[in-house]
Protein backbone atom coordinates (compact mmCIF):
# COMPACT_ATOMS: atom_id res chain seq x y z
CA UNK A 1 0.00 0.00 0.00
CA UNK A 2 1.02 3.59 -0.70
CA UNK A 3 -0.39 6.43 1.41
CA UNK A 4 -0.85 9.88 -0.14
CA UNK A 5 -0.64 12.28 2.81
CA UNK A 6 -1.57 15.44 0.88
CA UNK A 7 -4.81 14.55 -0.91
CA UNK A 8 -7.03 17.62 -1.19
CA UNK A 9 -10.81 17.56 -1.05
CA UNK A 10 -13.74 19.99 -1.06
CA UNK A 11 -16.86 18.21 0.20
CA UNK A 12 -19.94 19.78 -1.45
CA UNK A 13 -21.66 20.76 1.81
CA UNK A 14 -18.49 22.44 3.04
CA UNK A 15 -17.90 24.15 -0.32
CA UNK A 16 -21.42 25.60 -0.38
CA UNK A 17 -21.27 26.86 3.19
CA UNK A 18 -17.76 28.26 2.81
CA UNK A 19 -18.67 30.20 -0.32
CA UNK A 20 -21.87 31.53 1.23
CA UNK A 21 -20.14 32.84 4.33
CA UNK A 22 -17.04 34.15 2.55
CA UNK A 23 -18.95 36.37 0.13
CA UNK A 24 -16.76 38.87 -1.71
CA UNK A 25 -13.63 37.88 0.23
CA UNK A 26 -13.32 34.72 -1.84
CA UNK A 27 -10.91 35.42 -4.73
CA UNK A 28 -11.79 34.60 -8.32
CA UNK A 29 -8.69 32.41 -8.60
CA UNK A 30 -9.95 29.99 -5.95
CA UNK A 31 -13.43 30.01 -7.47
CA UNK A 32 -11.85 28.85 -10.72
CA UNK A 33 -10.09 25.98 -8.95
CA UNK A 34 -13.35 24.79 -7.42
CA UNK A 35 -15.01 24.50 -10.83
CA UNK A 36 -11.99 23.57 -12.95
CA UNK A 37 -10.99 20.62 -10.75
CA UNK A 38 -14.24 18.69 -10.17
CA UNK A 39 -12.39 15.78 -8.55
CA UNK A 40 -12.09 17.99 -5.46
CA UNK A 41 -15.81 17.53 -4.80
CA UNK A 42 -17.16 14.86 -7.14
CA UNK A 43 -16.41 11.38 -5.83
CA UNK A 44 -17.20 9.64 -9.10
CA UNK A 45 -14.53 11.68 -10.88
CA UNK A 46 -12.09 11.15 -8.03
CA UNK A 47 -12.66 7.40 -7.86
CA UNK A 48 -12.19 6.96 -11.61
CA UNK A 49 -8.65 8.21 -11.17
CA UNK A 50 -8.03 6.28 -7.96
CA UNK A 51 -9.14 3.06 -9.66
CA UNK A 52 -6.08 3.34 -11.91
CA UNK A 53 -3.83 3.26 -8.83
CA UNK A 54 -5.46 0.62 -6.61
CA UNK A 55 -2.58 0.38 -4.14
CA UNK A 56 -2.79 4.10 -3.26
CA UNK A 57 -4.90 5.27 -0.31
CA UNK A 58 -5.48 8.90 0.59
CA UNK A 59 -5.20 10.94 3.78
CA UNK A 60 -7.67 13.78 3.29
CA UNK A 61 -7.00 17.50 3.76
CA UNK A 62 -9.31 20.40 2.97
CA UNK A 63 -8.18 22.32 -0.11
CA UNK A 64 -7.32 26.01 0.24
CA UNK A 65 -7.78 28.77 0.88
CA UNK A 66 -7.42 28.63 4.63
CA UNK A 67 -10.84 29.49 5.98
CA UNK A 68 -9.68 32.13 8.46
CA UNK A 69 -8.51 34.24 5.52
CA UNK A 70 -12.01 34.49 4.02
CA UNK A 71 -14.46 34.22 6.93
CA UNK A 72 -15.04 36.04 10.20
CA UNK A 73 -14.21 34.17 13.45
CA UNK A 74 -17.84 33.42 14.26
CA UNK A 75 -18.27 31.87 10.79
CA UNK A 76 -14.88 30.16 10.64
CA UNK A 77 -15.61 27.93 13.61
CA UNK A 78 -18.81 26.58 12.09
CA UNK A 79 -17.32 26.19 8.61
CA UNK A 80 -14.36 24.25 10.03
CA UNK A 81 -16.72 21.97 11.91
CA UNK A 82 -18.67 21.25 8.73
CA UNK A 83 -15.43 20.55 6.84
CA UNK A 84 -14.25 18.10 9.46
CA UNK A 85 -17.59 16.35 9.83
CA UNK A 86 -17.78 15.91 6.06
CA UNK A 87 -14.25 14.49 5.86
CA UNK A 88 -15.05 12.12 8.72
CA UNK A 89 -18.08 10.90 6.78
CA UNK A 90 -15.99 10.34 3.65
CA UNK A 91 -13.52 8.23 5.63
CA UNK A 92 -16.32 6.27 7.29
CA UNK A 93 -18.18 5.69 4.03
CA UNK A 94 -15.10 4.77 1.96
CA UNK A 95 -12.50 3.09 4.21
CA UNK A 96 -10.96 1.29 1.23
CA UNK A 97 -10.16 4.67 -0.36
CA UNK A 98 -9.34 6.95 2.56
CA UNK A 99 -7.13 6.04 5.53
CA UNK A 100 -8.09 9.12 7.52
CA UNK A 101 -8.21 12.90 7.58
CA UNK A 102 -6.41 15.93 8.99
CA UNK A 103 -8.21 18.66 10.92
CA UNK A 104 -9.32 21.86 9.18
CA UNK A 105 -8.52 24.57 11.74
CA UNK A 106 -10.35 27.87 12.50
CA UNK A 107 -7.10 29.67 13.27
CA UNK A 108 -8.60 33.15 13.77
CA UNK A 109 -10.10 31.90 17.05
CA UNK A 110 -7.39 30.01 18.91
CA UNK A 111 -9.58 28.75 21.73
CA UNK A 112 -12.04 27.36 19.19
CA UNK A 113 -9.18 25.93 17.11
CA UNK A 114 -7.88 24.01 20.11
CA UNK A 115 -11.34 22.67 20.88
CA UNK A 116 -11.86 21.62 17.26
CA UNK A 117 -8.49 19.88 17.11
CA UNK A 118 -9.31 18.05 20.32
CA UNK A 119 -12.76 17.05 19.02
CA UNK A 120 -11.43 15.79 15.71
CA UNK A 121 -8.53 13.83 17.19
CA UNK A 122 -10.42 12.38 20.17
CA UNK A 123 -13.89 11.85 18.69
CA UNK A 124 -13.41 11.60 14.92
CA UNK A 125 -10.07 9.76 15.00
CA UNK A 126 -8.29 12.38 12.90
CA UNK A 127 -4.54 12.16 12.50
CA UNK A 128 -3.20 15.70 12.82
CA UNK A 129 -4.01 19.31 11.97
CA UNK A 130 -3.40 21.52 8.96
CA UNK A 131 -2.28 25.13 9.22
CA UNK A 132 -1.02 27.60 6.63
CA UNK A 133 2.24 29.52 6.37
CA UNK A 134 0.76 32.66 7.89
CA UNK A 135 -2.42 33.32 9.81
CA UNK A 136 -3.97 36.44 8.31
CA UNK A 137 -0.55 38.04 8.04
CA UNK A 138 0.74 36.87 11.42
CA UNK A 139 3.90 34.72 11.50
CA UNK A 140 3.69 31.25 12.97
CA UNK A 141 5.96 32.08 15.90
CA UNK A 142 3.41 34.58 17.25
CA UNK A 143 2.72 33.89 20.93
CA UNK A 144 -1.00 33.26 20.39
CA UNK A 145 -0.30 30.08 18.41
CA UNK A 146 1.91 28.39 21.01
CA UNK A 147 -0.97 26.60 22.77
CA UNK A 148 -1.49 24.65 19.55
CA UNK A 149 2.18 23.69 19.38
CA UNK A 150 2.12 22.57 22.99
CA UNK A 151 -1.00 20.47 22.36
CA UNK A 152 0.42 18.81 19.25
CA UNK A 153 3.80 18.15 20.86
CA UNK A 154 2.05 16.41 23.76
CA UNK A 155 -0.25 14.26 21.63
CA UNK A 156 2.54 13.46 19.17
CA UNK A 157 0.53 13.91 15.98
CA UNK A 158 1.84 16.16 13.20
CA UNK A 159 0.99 19.60 11.95
CA UNK A 160 0.91 19.70 8.17
CA UNK A 161 2.00 23.04 6.74
CA UNK A 162 0.46 24.37 3.54
CA UNK A 163 1.67 27.53 1.77
CA UNK A 164 -0.58 30.56 1.51
CA UNK A 165 -0.11 33.22 -1.15
CA UNK A 166 -2.64 34.36 -3.75
CA UNK A 167 -2.48 36.19 -7.05
CA UNK A 168 -3.73 39.29 -5.21
CA UNK A 169 -0.26 39.55 -3.61
CA UNK A 170 1.76 41.59 -6.14
CA UNK A 171 5.30 40.60 -7.03
CA UNK A 172 6.34 44.27 -7.00
CA UNK A 173 5.01 47.10 -4.80
CA UNK A 174 3.90 49.20 -7.77
CA UNK A 175 1.61 46.51 -9.17
CA UNK A 176 -1.81 45.25 -8.10
CA UNK A 177 -1.41 41.50 -8.52
CA UNK A 178 1.03 38.73 -9.32
CA UNK A 179 1.70 37.76 -12.94
CA UNK A 180 2.67 34.59 -14.76
CA UNK A 181 1.61 32.32 -11.84
CA UNK A 182 4.76 33.25 -9.94
CA UNK A 183 2.73 33.60 -6.74
CA UNK A 184 2.19 29.83 -6.65
CA UNK A 185 4.98 28.37 -8.80
CA UNK A 186 7.74 30.13 -6.86
CA UNK A 187 5.94 32.09 -4.16
CA UNK A 188 4.64 29.02 -2.39
CA UNK A 189 8.07 27.40 -1.86
CA UNK A 190 9.31 30.82 -0.71
CA UNK A 191 6.60 31.41 1.90
CA UNK A 192 7.02 27.81 3.04
CA UNK A 193 10.67 28.55 3.69
CA UNK A 194 9.82 31.75 5.58
CA UNK A 195 7.38 29.85 7.79
CA UNK A 196 9.94 27.11 8.36
CA UNK A 197 12.43 29.71 9.59
CA UNK A 198 9.93 31.07 12.11
CA UNK A 199 9.08 27.57 13.29
CA UNK A 200 12.68 26.39 13.38
CA UNK A 201 14.09 29.24 15.46
CA UNK A 202 10.97 30.52 17.19
CA UNK A 203 9.11 27.30 17.99
CA UNK A 204 11.34 24.21 17.77
CA UNK A 205 13.73 25.74 20.31
CA UNK A 206 10.85 25.56 22.81
CA UNK A 207 8.99 22.52 21.47
CA UNK A 208 11.71 20.21 20.11
CA UNK A 209 9.44 17.17 19.77
CA UNK A 210 6.86 18.95 17.60
CA UNK A 211 6.31 17.25 14.22
CA UNK A 212 5.72 19.50 11.20
CA UNK A 213 5.28 18.13 7.67
CA UNK A 214 6.20 20.63 4.96
CA UNK A 215 4.74 20.71 1.46
CA UNK A 216 6.61 20.63 -1.87
CA UNK A 217 9.67 18.83 -0.59
CA UNK A 218 10.39 21.33 2.16
CA UNK A 219 10.29 24.48 0.04
CA UNK A 220 13.63 26.06 -0.80
CA UNK A 221 15.50 24.73 2.21
CA UNK A 222 17.08 21.52 0.84
CA UNK A 223 18.44 23.26 -2.26
CA UNK A 224 19.64 26.45 -0.54
CA UNK A 225 20.77 25.20 2.86
CA UNK A 226 24.49 25.58 2.13
CA UNK A 227 23.92 29.18 1.06
CA UNK A 228 22.19 29.75 4.40
CA UNK A 229 25.08 28.17 6.31
CA UNK A 230 27.66 30.41 4.62
CA UNK A 231 25.49 33.47 5.21
CA UNK A 232 24.97 32.68 8.89
CA UNK A 233 28.71 32.20 9.40
CA UNK A 234 29.50 35.51 7.68
CA UNK A 235 26.95 37.50 9.67
CA UNK A 236 27.75 35.86 13.00
CA UNK A 237 31.53 36.05 12.63
CA UNK A 238 31.95 39.41 10.94
CA UNK A 239 28.79 41.37 11.72
CA UNK A 240 27.87 40.38 15.32
CA UNK A 241 24.60 38.76 14.25
CA UNK A 242 22.91 36.99 17.19
CA UNK A 243 20.10 35.20 15.34
CA UNK A 244 17.64 37.78 16.61
CA UNK A 245 18.02 36.39 20.10
CA UNK A 246 16.91 32.83 19.31
CA UNK A 247 18.30 30.52 22.05
CA UNK A 248 20.01 28.08 19.71
CA UNK A 249 21.52 24.94 21.21
CA UNK A 250 22.88 23.45 17.99
CA UNK A 251 23.89 24.32 14.45
CA UNK A 252 21.11 26.44 12.88
CA UNK A 253 20.73 24.11 9.91
CA UNK A 254 19.98 21.21 12.25
CA UNK A 255 16.74 22.92 13.28
CA UNK A 256 15.61 22.77 9.65
CA UNK A 257 16.40 19.07 9.59
CA UNK A 258 13.74 18.58 12.29
CA UNK A 259 10.98 19.08 9.69
CA UNK A 260 9.38 16.34 7.63
CA UNK A 261 8.87 16.77 3.89
CA UNK A 262 6.59 15.33 1.22
CA UNK A 263 7.22 14.23 -2.37
CA UNK A 264 5.06 16.89 -4.06
CA UNK A 265 7.67 17.86 -6.64
CA UNK A 266 5.73 16.77 -9.73
CA UNK A 267 8.02 13.88 -10.60
CA UNK A 268 11.35 15.72 -10.41
CA UNK A 269 13.79 12.99 -9.37
CA UNK A 270 16.84 15.22 -8.71
CA UNK A 271 14.67 17.48 -6.54
CA UNK A 272 13.39 14.45 -4.62
CA UNK A 273 16.95 13.27 -4.06
CA UNK A 274 17.92 16.73 -2.86
CA UNK A 275 15.12 16.65 -0.27
CA UNK A 276 15.90 13.05 0.64
CA UNK A 277 19.58 13.84 1.19
CA UNK A 278 18.68 16.78 3.43
CA UNK A 279 15.83 15.38 5.55
CA UNK A 280 16.66 11.67 5.42
CA UNK A 281 14.69 8.49 4.77
CA UNK A 282 12.73 8.67 8.02
CA UNK A 283 11.36 12.15 7.32
CA UNK A 284 10.09 11.98 3.74
CA UNK A 285 6.46 10.99 3.05
CA UNK A 286 4.71 10.15 -0.20
CA UNK A 287 2.23 12.78 -1.38
CA UNK A 288 1.00 14.08 -4.72
CA UNK A 289 -1.19 17.18 -4.23
CA UNK A 290 -4.00 15.32 -5.97
CA UNK A 291 -6.22 16.22 -7.77
CA UNK A 292 -4.38 19.38 -8.87
CA UNK A 293 -3.34 18.66 -12.43
CA UNK A 294 -4.91 18.77 -15.87
CA UNK A 295 -6.02 15.13 -15.54
CA UNK A 296 -7.78 15.33 -12.12
CA UNK A 297 -4.85 13.72 -10.30
CA UNK A 298 -3.86 11.02 -12.76
CA UNK A 299 -0.87 12.96 -14.05
CA UNK A 300 0.61 13.70 -10.62
CA UNK A 301 0.11 10.11 -9.54
CA UNK A 302 1.91 8.73 -12.57
CA UNK A 303 4.73 11.26 -12.28
CA UNK A 304 5.23 10.99 -8.52
CA UNK A 305 4.99 7.21 -8.32
CA UNK A 306 7.49 6.84 -11.17
CA UNK A 307 9.84 9.39 -9.64
CA UNK A 308 9.92 7.75 -6.21
CA UNK A 309 10.56 4.41 -7.91
CA UNK A 310 13.44 6.03 -9.83
CA UNK A 311 15.14 7.46 -6.74
CA UNK A 312 18.58 5.99 -6.04
CA UNK A 313 17.66 4.62 -2.61
CA UNK A 314 17.19 1.24 -0.98
CA UNK A 315 13.92 -0.66 -1.20
CA UNK A 316 13.61 -0.33 2.58
CA UNK A 317 13.83 3.46 2.36
CA UNK A 318 11.36 3.51 -0.53
CA UNK A 319 8.85 1.60 1.59
CA UNK A 320 9.29 4.16 4.38
CA UNK A 321 8.49 6.95 1.94
CA UNK A 322 5.50 5.21 0.38
CA UNK A 323 3.81 4.11 3.60
CA UNK A 324 5.96 3.32 6.61
CA UNK A 325 6.64 6.89 7.68
CA UNK A 326 3.00 7.87 7.26
CA UNK A 327 1.84 4.96 9.41
CA UNK A 328 4.31 5.92 12.13
CA UNK A 329 3.89 9.70 12.11
CA UNK A 330 0.12 9.88 11.59
CA UNK A 331 -0.52 6.73 13.68
CA UNK A 332 -2.49 5.06 10.88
Amino acid sequence: MKIDVFAHVLPPRYLEERNRRAGDRFTSQYKKYSSAVPALSDLETRFRVMDKFPDVKQLLTIAGPNIESITEPEDTVEVARIANDEMAKLVSDHPARFVGAVTCMPMNDMDAALREAERCIDELDFHGVEIFTDINGKPLDSAEFFPLYEMMEINGLPIILHPRRTNTTPDYPGEEKSKYLTYTNFGWPYVTSLAMARLAFGVFVKHPKLKVLTHHGGGMIPFFHKRAEFSWELHETCMDYDFDGAPLEKNPIDYYRMFYCDTVLQGNVPALMCAFDFFGADQMLFATDTPYDSQMGEKVYRATLAAVEAMDISDADREKIFAGNARRIFRL
